[in-house]
């Protein structure tokens, strides 16, 4: 987790470091775009197979890449916790790879990038809320800090992707890659725990003998 948090920082102040004609030039490059993709067009300097792992280390501004890191230092370390270092590496980059292919099979013939690591990310929340949902998280609302448990941030955040999805906006955010990350990552994290990880770690058997009775802590 740390490492990638040094890594996408390190990408970004590098790019920082460059002329608008160059950032442009990086982000075409390293970016998904669904048409070259699906049609082999229009080509970069990257083939775009690749674009689905580079993609993942480009962001557009300094709120992008901090609230993507935000995210995954929040919901990260207790996920690699629990797969170990390799595993959840591995984790983390299909949960991206599957991100961007929702993203270009919601438009397969578009040729606007895909930049950062929020479909990714978007895995991890999704192995989060399997993992620990009770859990509870700091969240800001507006300017109103709130604790709350994990299931109530994470459900809250999925519903609003599906309500934009379903609005059609076209807020230059890509929904569908959320949506895809979180679908996947779900999907992973029950194949690739270790035996002894447990799902929904706050719903535990009752002490008491022949008890069918859970209780949530």
């Amino acid at each position: 987790m740390w490492a990638l948090i040094v890594i996408n920082f390190g990408i970004f102040f590098w790019m920082a470091g460059l002329s608008d004609d160059q950032v442009e030039a990086v982000s075409q490059s390293a970016g998904l775009i669904p048409l070259a993709l699906t049609h082999g067009g229009p080509p970069g300097v990257l083939p775009p197979p690749l674009t689905l792992i580079t993609s993942m280390f480009v962001h557009g501004n300094f709120m992008h890449v901090f609230g993507n890191m935000i995210f995954l230092f929040v919901f990260g370390d207790d996920i690699e916790e629990a797969l170990g270092h390799w595993r959840f590496l591995a984790f983390y980059l299909l949960c991206g790879v599957g991100a961007g292919f929702a993203f270009v099979l919601s438009d397969p013939t578009s040729t606007v990038d895909l930049i950062g690591a929020s479909g990714a990310i978007a895995g991890v929340i999704a192995a989060y809320a399997l993992f620990r949902p009770c859990a509870k998280v700091y969240c800001l609302l507006g300017l109103i800090p709130l604790h709350l448990r994990a299931y109530w941030v994470i459900g809250g955040w999925a519903v609003w992707q599906v309500i934009e999805i379903a609005q059609r906006e076209n807020d230059g955010v890509a929904y569908w890659a959320h949506v895809g990350g979180l679908i996947v990552g779900a999907a992973l994290f029950v194949m690739m725990r270790p035996a002894g990880v447990r799902l929904f770690e706050c719903v535990e058997p009752s002490s008491a003998p022949g008890s069918g009775a859970t209780a949530a802590r």
